[in-house]
């Protein structure tokens, strides 16, 4: 399958890209608890739509699809903004569409003004950056609750910029609220979100080996960095278009394709992080680098809305189901 942007979907990402430059800045101010610089992006991403691309229009969003969306958050894993994006952009409107809460909460959602997290009892058990979220959606089953202002007990996370929480109490229901659908989006949000830290991380390793130098040239001459690098850009480019295709799929075969792009995404984000790691050095150790950032959020991500393992099953079970459709539109 071949998939190429529209000059208004390059356009989008172009602007993005310009928009979150301070991401690593925004980081690490994150992780020290400070959270302004995070609410200044997140205000200007509202700003320019960002925010609510797949909110309805008379909702205040800009009624795109999943392609945008996509784009959207390939951007936002590539600066390694921290914060429930996967969450406000793509879960919740899911969530609540075609629900009675959806004007309540979506509005602000699409403006910037309001920040949503979710939790599922399955595969995300603890709630991210609740700190900064207005509501939180729990969902367990078919069910799905709203909890404002929610507060909780905090959870150990390898990333440093991921608050994870458990939440207790009480919260108001949410009528057929689309739970599976929901969790679905989210993956499809997490592979977005790997794929562009695995660029991101990419472009930081031949960097440097453009730029260090060893027996008098630099290191990105020797064959063993450039296979390294390599390797990692095939896998990135092979799970690209999994992503696009799963944004295109049929409905029935979407969640197919999601775990097919998840574990794609993954897998490729973790070899691009291995290689990185290997032709930094000693220096991609240590919490000081901006590598470090992007290497321990990508391992966070790889294992969040369901696991390799799980969606390689999911995969497994419904192509001996007969769900053998190529991915992607027909």
């Amino acid at each position: 399958m071949r998939f190429a942007r529209t000059a208004e979907q390059q356009d989008m990402a172009t602007a993005l890209r310009a928009l979150l430059e301070p991401g690593a800045t925004a980081a690490r101010s994150w992780a020290d608890g400070d959270f302004a610089p995070w609410r200044r992006i997140r205000a200007q991403l509202g700003e320019m739509g960002a925010c609510g691309v797949v909110v309805p229009e008379e909702l205040g969003g800009l009624g795109l699809g999943p392609v945008e969306l996509v784009a959207c958050l390939e951007e936002i894993g590539r600066a390694g903004l921290p914060g429930p994006f996967v969450e406000s952009l793509a879960v919740v409107p899911a969530l609540l569409d075609g629900t009675g809460a959806a004007g309540r909460w979506l509005p602000g959602i699409a403006s910037g003004s309001t920040s949503a997290t979710a939790s599922f009892a399955r595969h995300v058990p603890h709630a991210l950056d609740v700190e900064v979220a207005d509501v939180l959606f729990r969902c367990d089953g078919e069910r799905a609750v709203a909890v404002e202002h929610p507060e909780g007990v905090r959870q150990r996370s390898i990333d440093p910029t991921r608050f994870l929480s458990t939440v207790p109490g009480r919260g108001e229901d949410v009528p057929g609220a689309q739970v599976d659908r929901a969790f679905d989006m989210g993956a499809l949000g997490c592979a977005a979100q790997l794929l562009g830290l695995g660029r991101r991380m990419l472009e930081m390793a031949t960097e440097h080996a453009q730029q260090r130098h060893q027996f008098g040239r630099p290191v990105g001459r020797f064959q063993a960095v450039k296979h390294h690098l390599a390797n990692a850009a095939v896998e990135l480019e092979f799970a690209r278009p999994l992503l696009h295709g799963a944004c295109l799929s049929e409905p029935h075969q979407q969640p197919r394709d999601i775990s097919a792009a998840k574990v794609a995404a993954a897998e490729a984000a973790h070899t691009t992080a291995r290689a990185a790691l290997q032709v930094h050095g000693a220096i991609g150790y240590t919490a000081e680098h901006d590598l470090h950032l992007w290497l321990t959020k990508t391992a966070a991500l790889r294992r969040a809305w369901g696991s390799p393992a799980w969606h390689r099953r999911r995969i497994a079970a419904a192509l001996e189901a007969g769900d053998v459709e190529p991915v992607g539109p027909r």
